[in-house]
Order: structure tokens, then sequence, then C-alpha cells
């Protein structure tokens, strides 16, 4: 038996605006199918017919769903999207996109709030490297390193790490 396990995002009425955003970000991306709230329902809804209701959309391969299900619901940064880069450029790139109109300076480590207030961690694919088994001198370093940061640098982690 396979599972499809996938993020289903609540928003307030940006649920297009964000796919098309975040679709516009990241490569190999999509609109899938945009469904709409119909008369059925409105008095649970509030929603005018005709207006989104839902959208599918995938992001480099993997399936989400965007919800305009009112203002009930807003993101924190307890769930968050990791995106690894191998190079400085790809976290150059997700970090300025992501992070336009949103809050990156009220996050270190690489982690930034986009102008919908979802959080995302942007951050160089070889943090396992750096950090993974015994935690010797090289990665206490590069962990301090990591702490001053906010939009990670690879270079600079790397530096830290051989001392």
């Amino acid at each position: 038996m396979k599972t499809n396990i996938s993020p289903f995002l609540w928003f307030d009425t940006q649920a297009e605006e964000a796919a098309n955003f975040y679709c516009s970000v990241f490569p190999n991306s999509k609109i899938l199918a945009i469904s709409r709230y119909s008369e059925a329902g409105q008095e649970q809804h509030g929603r005018p017919p005709g207006s989104v209701m839902v959208v599918s959309f995938e992001l480099d391969g993997q399936k989400f769903t965007a919800l305009n299900g009112g203002p009930s619901f807003q993101f924190s940064c307890a769930v968050s999207f990791v995106v690894g880069c191998d190079t400085q450029e790809e976290i150059d790139h997700y970090w300025d996109k992501l992070g336009e109109g949103g809050a990156p300076e009220a996050k270190q480590c690489g982690w930034l709030a986009d102008r919908f207030g979802l959080s995302w961690q942007i951050v160089p694919s070889m943090l396992g490297e750096l950090f993974g088994g015994e935690q010797g001198e090289g990665a206490k370093r590069a962990m301090s390193a990591m702490m001053g940061m906010k939009k990670l640098d690879i270079a600079a982690l790397k530096a830290a790490y051989d001392g």
C-alpha cells in the first residue's frame, strides 16, 4: 500500500495568489486544479459563488493543496518547509524570492516567513555533513557561526567548520 502525504495550507483569500507565487519561485512547478465555491453551503462558508475555494499545485514534484478558508487560522513557524540548496546561488535565489514582502529579518539560521506568513528554512544541503555524527570542534564552530546568521552562507559555514 502506498500512502501519499502532502501539505494542506489554509489561507484567508490568497490561495490562488500564493500558489501562483510559489510556482513562479520553484522549477518544475504548476497549478494542477482550481475548484470554486458554489451556492451550496454558502450559509457555512460565506464565500461568494465562483470565488476560489481550493488550489491544487505542485512544487518541483511535491503536491500541495491551498484552501481559501477564511481568517480563522494563521500560519506559525511551528510548521515550516525546508529547501535544501546545493549552492550559494540557490540559497540566494530562494531567500530573495520567498522573502519578498515577507519577514526574513524576524528569523535566524536560514528561516524566513514569506508574505503569506508561511515559514521556510533555506539551508545548504551539506548541513548534515557539518553537524552530523560526533559533535567535534568543527561542528561547534559551524553551529556558532550559523546561529549568528539570518541568510546562511555556505562558504562562511565551511570556513568556521575548518577553523
